[in-house]
């Protein structure tokens, strides 16, 4: 293995961790492999990125499956909704510039940091405040729009999930962050799908991070589900900070 693929699968170890819990993995991935390999195409880096985190995330969807009570009779209409979402973004890509979502999503991310933090019981209590009906009907709503986000421009998405599903469904931080994993599995596959149809994803390096980040997620999952939901919003704190100084640098100081 070389120097800089054992930089990158350490990298890897704790985006997997993190994303396990919170999301936002993909803000500690990326970077580390556009430090490693800066002549390999963006795409390409991004599409391995995915190849490393769909299964991470996957497996983390599968141990909180084990460990916390999930709705399938919501969350399987809301990851369709999710994936048909992703698709429809990653076309629309093509179609338009998403350079224009910089200036505004570190605004939107703030807003999200400021309400979490004034509001210090939000998502500490889960509490769904929805019938089944209408909780299948938001969360195909969160499922589509933030997948269709995803799809579009990426940064966040989870925190997305996770913050919507807290705040419009009544969950706590730990059962929003588990159903947050099986939406996101879907925003991936169809991202992955798309890369990897145009050639951009390097394999021999994807599944060896695949495997680094598969055991981050293991234990990323085991210390949220044996933490609870405090942990997570003192996780989802910190990683939404982060990614609003990363998207304030992207968007006003490149």
């Amino acid at each position: 293995m070389t120097l800089e693929l054992a930089l990158v699968a350490a990298a890897s170890f704790v985006a997997g961790l993190v994303d396990s819990i919170v999301g936002g993995g993909g803000l500690i991935l990326l970077p580390s492999l556009f430090a490693a390999y800066p002549g390999v195409v963006p795409a390409t880096l991004l599409g391995t990125s995915k190849c490393a985190g769909v299964w991470g995330t996957a497996m983390a969807a599968f141990h909180y499956s084990r460990r916390v009570d999930l709705q399938w009779r919501w969350l399987m209409p809301a990851a369709l909704a999710a994936l048909i979402g992703a698709f429809c973004g990653a076309w629309t890509v093509t179609q338009v510039d998403p350079t224009f979502l910089r200036k505004l999503l570190p605004v939107l991310l703030f807003a999200v940091l400021m309400y979490t933090l004034f509001n210090r019981n939000l998502g500490l209590h889960h509490a769904p405040s929805r019938g089944p009906r209408s909780t299948t009907v938001i969360a195909m709503g969160i499922g589509v729009v933030i997948g269709w986000y995803d799809g579009f421009f990426g940064p966040g998405t989870g925190s997305f999930f996770i913050f919507l599903l807290v705040r419009l469904l009544g969950f706590d931080f730990l059962n929003a962050s588990a159903a947050a994993k099986v939406l996101n599995v879907t925003t991936n596959v169809a991202a992955l799908t798309l890369l990897a149809s145009q050639g951009h994803v390097w394999w021999q390096v994807g599944l060896t991070l695949a495997v680094a980040n598969v055991i981050g997620s293991v234990v990323g999952t085991h210390l949220a589900v044996r933490h609870g939901a405090s942990l997570v919003r003192r996780v989802f704190l910190v990683v939404v900070s982060a990614l609003i100084l990363k998207t304030t640098y992207d968007a006003f100081m490149q």
